[in-house]
C-alpha cells in the first residue's frame, strides 16, 4: 500500500468551544482521500486541509447515487485516543461496497488512513463528558460518463467532527413515531447496505414527524407494512417481558455495530436475547397491557438513546413512564464506559493509538 502524502493546512482554523458542540457542525483542519481505477487500485493516498471537493458534472455519484458510508468515533484517553471496534465498520463498508459495485477498502490502508488522519488533527478530540471525535468515511462513484454500469473510478474520504450528543435532549426520553405511510427498504434492495440514498428516501416520514415535536420515525417493513424494522438514524430494541427483542437482520435492516455490541453485553448479563420479527400489532399490545418495559435506539452517533413515547396511528404510548429504563441506562453506562476508557475492555473491542 502507497504511503500517505500529507499537505498540512497554512491556516489552521480556530478551535470551537467542546461545552457546545452539537453534532456534526465543526470539521478539523485536515481531510484523507484516496483514489481508484480498475489499472492501478487504489493510488495518491494524501491528507490535505479541509475543503472542497472538485467534482465532474457527469459523475456517477450525482446521477446514479453510487454512495457508501460509515459513522464511527474516536475518544480521547490520557497517552492518546482510542477507536470503537474500526474493524467492524470496515467489513460493513466493504459490504456496502459489494452491494453498490464500488472497490473494497483493504484493512492497512483503512487503519492507515484513520491513525494517520486522527494524530494529525489530534488537538481537535475533545476532552469533555459525552463528547468525542466523530469520524466520517465515505466513498463515491465519480465515473464521468453518463451511463447506469458498474463503477470503474471511485473516490474514498475520510473527514472528521467533534462532536457532542446526537439528540439535543442528550440521554432523556425521545419520542418516535411509528410510520405506515413511507418505507425505508425492501428485501433485496439495499437496507443493509449504509448508502445515502437510504436516508434520502426517509426525509419525507422525517420531516411530518419533525414538524408534530417527533424526533424519528420507526420504519415497518416494506412489504407487508407490519414488522417493524429499524429507526430512522437507529436499530431498535424492546425489553417486552423481562425478553430482549430487536428486529432480525432480514436483508433492509442495517447491522448496527453498537446493536451487535448490546447484543453481547445483554446475552452476557444472561437476559434472554431474541433477534426476530416483531409486529407492530404486538408492540402496541404490549405497550398497551404494560408487558412493553423499556424501548431504546442504538447507533454510533447517540450510542443508546431511550425511547419515552411511540405514536401510531393517532394512538400515543408512553414507555418506562417517559423515563430512561434500568437496563438502558446500564447498557449506556457501559458501552461509554469502555469507549471513553473508564472500563477494562475485556471483549478486546476498542484500537487503542498512544500519541
Amino acid at each position: 500500500m502507497s504511503d500517505i502524502r500529507i499537505e498540512k493546512t497554512k491556516t489552521p482554523k480556530e478551535k470551537p468551544d467542546f461545552s457546545k458542540l452539537g453534532f456534526g457542525k465543526f470539521f478539523t483542519d485536515h481531510m484523507f482521500l484516496a483514489d481508484f481505477n480498475e489499472k492501478d487500485g487504489w493510488h495518491d493516498l494524501r491528507i490535505v486541509p479541509f475543503d472542497f471537493i472538485p467534482i465532474h458534472p457527469a459523475s456517477t455519484v450525482l446521477h446514479y447515487g453510487a454512495e457508501i458510508f460509515e459513522g464511527m468515533k474516536a475518544y480521547k484517553l490520557e497517552d492518546g485516543y482510542q477507536m470503537f471496534r474500526p474493524l467492524e465498520n470496515l467489513a460493513r463498508m466493504n459490504n456496502s461496497a459489494e452491494r453498490l459495485c464500488l472497490p473494497f477498502i483493504p484493512e492497512d490502508m483503512w487503519l492507515n488512513a484513520l491513525t494517520t488522519l486522527i494524530n494529525l488533527d489530534k488537538d481537535w478530540i475533545p476532552n469533555l463528558p459525552g463528547t468525542s471525535l466523530y469520524i466520517r468515511p465515505f466513498m463515491f462513484g465519480n465515473d464521468e460518463t453518463l451511463g447506469v454500469h458498474a463503477v470503474h473510478r471511485a473516490t474514498f474520504v475520510i473527514i472528521l467532527s467533534p462532536v457532542g450528543n446526537y439528540y439535543a435532549e442528550g440521554l432523556n426520553p425521545v419520542k418516535i413515531s411509528i410510520e405506515n405511510q413511507d418505507v425505508r427498504a425492501v428485501r433485496g434492495g439495499t437496507g443493509y447496505a449504509k448508502c445515502g440514498g437510504n436516508y434520502a428516501a426517509s426525509l419525507r416520514a422525517g420531516k411530518r414527524a419533525e414538524e408534530k415535536g417527533i424526533s424519528q420515525v420507526l420504519w415497518l417493513d416494506g412489504v407487508e407494512r407490519k414488522y417493524i424494522e429499524e429507526v430512522g438514524s437507529m436499530n431498535v430494541m424492546f425489553k417486552i417481558n423481562g425478553e430482549i427483542i430487536t428486529p432480525k437482520l432480514t436483508g433492509s435492516v442495517l447491522p448496527g455495530i453498537t446493536r451487535k455490541s448490546c447484543i453481547e453485553l445483554l446475552k452476557e448479563k444472561g437476559y434472554k436475547v431474541s433477534e426476530r420479527l416483531i409486529s407492530v400489532e404486538e408492540l402496541a399490545k404490549a405497550a398497551e397491557n404494560g408487558t412493553l418495559e423499556e424501548a431504546w435506539g442504538t447507533g454510533t452517533a447517540a450510542v443508546v438513546s431511550p425511547i419515552g413515547h411511540l405514536y401510531y396511528e393517532g394512538k400515543d404510548y408512553t414507555v418506562s413512564d417517559n423515563k430512561i429504563g434500568t437496563l438502558t441506562a446500564e447498557l449506556y453506562d457501559e458501552l461509554t464506559g469502555i469507549q471513553w476508557g473508564k472500563i477494562a475492555d475485556t471483549h478486546g473491542w476498542c484500537y487503542k493509538v498512544k500519541i
